[in-house]
């Protein structure tokens, strides 16, 4: 019996551990984001007017400047950790003759994921 003890207390102890892990990563931002128009002209009924901009690099930056990068996915999806405060998020690079990238501001809260869904405009028209 008290191998089987010694066993539950170390999960339990594993357990606590990623627990305190998880909790202390879940303050940040999260979400997706889109960009549109997706074509040139009128958009058809049965054509959606935005697509997930996917693996698209953003830049945080705060009032002290760049905090950190993060790349969408394919569904266009992110999540990054952050301190809470108040943040810009834009495209990274050179600004685009056309188009819109941001920024988009967010204020993140402490013990909490912010969620957003953001669209880019492509400057398509």
């Amino acid at each position: 019996m008290r191998p089987f003890k010694l066993a539950a207390l170390a999960v339990l102890v594993v357990s606590a551990s990623f627990c305190a892990a998880q909790s202390s990563s879940q303050t940040g931002l999260q979400g997706v984001i889109k960009i549109g128009p997706t074509q040139p002209g009128p958009i058809k009924a049965d054509t959606p007017a935005s697509k997930p901009f996917a693996n698209a690099t953003f830049v945080i930056q705060n009032d002290k400047g760049t905090v950190t990068s993060f790349t969408t996915d394919v569904q266009g999806r992110f999540r990054v950790s952050l301190e809470p405060g108040h943040y810009t998020v834009a495209k990274k690079g050179d600004k685009p003759a056309i188009g819109n990238y941001g920024p988009f501001p967010v204020q993140i809260v402490a013990g909490k994921m912010t969620e957003v869904e953001w669209q880019c405009d492509s400057g398509i028209r």
